[in-house]
């Protein structure tokens, strides 16, 4: 059964793809899409209500990430349920804080360079030779609850880890563990969010998880231009005096996904506004590997700024580690409100995370992880740097600006079956504007040298060979 379902967005407030994914749930809700019936294809309802196609396949994908959609390969998109289940209704492979589909089945080889994936050099020989030393000496208890006085010397030896090679103010005292960098936002974000309705700031591109962790929160999300420089300061000014905002999220070494490294000019007007404005700022430095030397917003602002930490990029993902350097003052409160949320790290991580780190092996892991990376991103700019590409030294993903001919969504298909996934830039667009015609493209430091070249020709050959003519 199809449907020629066409919403009244008048009465929803805030961008048009959010507006969309209201009028949506609100139809299947009361009934007026019923379970199985097909929804307008993309395009159709994109025309009637004039707005972008890529708009309106955001609120799809949102609502079918929920489980009230169903999307159909070759047939279309279906209600599913009418209530949501908040869990996809169709396999997916979750990895890396992003939702990707999976690889085409028949055997072909895939590259896959949507997330950093980072190369084995002994990480799981060093944890299980921790472990079993604990094990030998007995020198855990596992059986209580996890402390908020338990943890100072951890808390310590990660701030050596991220802080040791240059001067730093920073103390444990400053410092609150958490799961990972995602989980690190969110609890920011607990910690900064006040009111019924409270808004969060982003850049127009920006790390798909600050927004997830914005809706986790009842928060609605305002986009911000960038520029070169990274996000404009005039840009948050008016959106603070427009909306009331207090909260921005952005990064300073290392935008995800454009690779900007933001000037020290820019770090000192943004924050000035935020003074004014009496902002709270949420600074990612996940993906961080060598230090510019540049102060950090955290550095130029510690009255204000939680800088977001995390070991997922330089050591291993699947031991959720990471932190977040609090305002000075406010370390306390922040542990508290993790206690209150998840009663801190588990007990076994948190005694592997301080031997790795004062042991010298996590430096030592970091180093080796950073040799493979650098090297991976030397064969990749030998493969495609005649292109438009910004990098970085250290940072495991290039930002490819693609070659006349070229439409991302017609790049990706193409990338894919010749064995390559990469992220086009709409997954990382917040606004309805049209986002970039370009593409991320992360560093595989799994897979062996020889596919990993063999994938990096395959794009290479794409680039040079643009199509005739592009699908409409």
């Amino acid at each position: 059964m199809g449907t020629i379902w066409q919403p009244d967005l008048a009465s929803y407030d805030g961008p048009k793809y959010l507006a969309l994914t209201r009028s949506l749930r609100e139809a299947i809700r009361t009934g007026d899409l019923a379970e199985g019936t097909r929804l307008p294809p993309v395009r159709d309802l994109a025309w009637r209500l004039g707005m972008t196609p890529g708009t309106v396949a955001r609120a799809y994908q949102i609502v079918t990430q929920e489980g009230l959609l169903e999307a159909a390969v070759g047939r279309g998109t279906f209600v599913a349920a009418t209530s949501p289940n908040f869990g996809a209704s169709q396999p997916l492979l979750i990895e890396n804080h992003g939702i990707f589909a999976r690889p085409k089945p028949g055997g072909q080889e895939v590259i896959d360079l949507r997330s950093p994936q980072l190369p084995d050099v002994g990480q799981n020989s060093a944890i299980g030779q921790i472990f079993s030393g604990l094990a030998k000496e007995g020198r855990f208890d596992y059986l209580g609850y996890p402390s908020l006085r338990r943890d100072g010397d951890l808390r310590a030896a990660y701030a050596d880890w991220l802080f040791g090679h240059e001067p730093s103010t920073i103390s444990a005292e400053d410092i609150v563990l958490t799961q990972g960098g995602q989980n690190a936002i969110g609890l920011a974000l607990q910690c900064c969010l006040k009111g019924p309705r409270p808004s969060v700031m982003l850049e127009s591109l920006a790390y798909p998880g600050f927004r997830h962790a914005a809706r986790l929160n009842r928060a609605e999300v305002v986009p911000l231009a960038l520029d070169e420089a990274g996000m404009v300061p005039d840009a948050l000014d008016a959106a603070c005096r427009k909306t009331g905002a207090r909260i921005v999220c952005l990064t300073s070494e290392a935008q995800n996904p454009t690779a900007v490294r933001m000037p020290i000019a820019r770090r000192q007007d943004l924050i000035a506004v935020a003074r004014r404005h009496d902002l709270q700022i949420i600074e990612d430095d996940c993906y961080s590997v060598f230090r510019s030397g540049l102060p950090s917003f955290r550095a130029l602002a510690p009255e204000r700024t939680w800088l977001v930490t995390s070991i997922s990029k330089s050591l291993a993902a699947g031991l959720r580690f990471g932190g977040i350097v609090c305002p000075t003052g406010q370390g306390e409160y922040a542990r508290l409100a993790a206690q209150h949320s998840y009663f801190g790290l588990s007990r076994p991580v948190a005694d592997l995370m301080l031997a790795l780190f004062t042991s010298g092996e996590a430096v030592r892991l970091r180093d080796d992880v950073q040799a493979v990376i650098d090297r991976r991103l030397e064969l990749m700019l030998n493969a495609i740097g005649a292109f438009d590409v910004s990098w970085q030294k250290g940072l495991a993903f290039v930002w490819l600006r693609l070659p006349m001919g070229w439409r991302a969504s017609t790049f990706m298909r193409e990338a894919e079956s010749a064995g390559v996934l990469v992220r086009s830039a709409d997954e990382y667009a917040l606004s309805d504007s049209q986002a970039p015609n370009a593409v991320r493209i992360a560093i595989d430091g799994r897979s062996d040298e020889a596919s990993y070249l063999r994938g990096l020709d395959a794009m290479a050959r794409l680039l040079r060979n643009p199509p005739g003519d592009l699908p409409i």
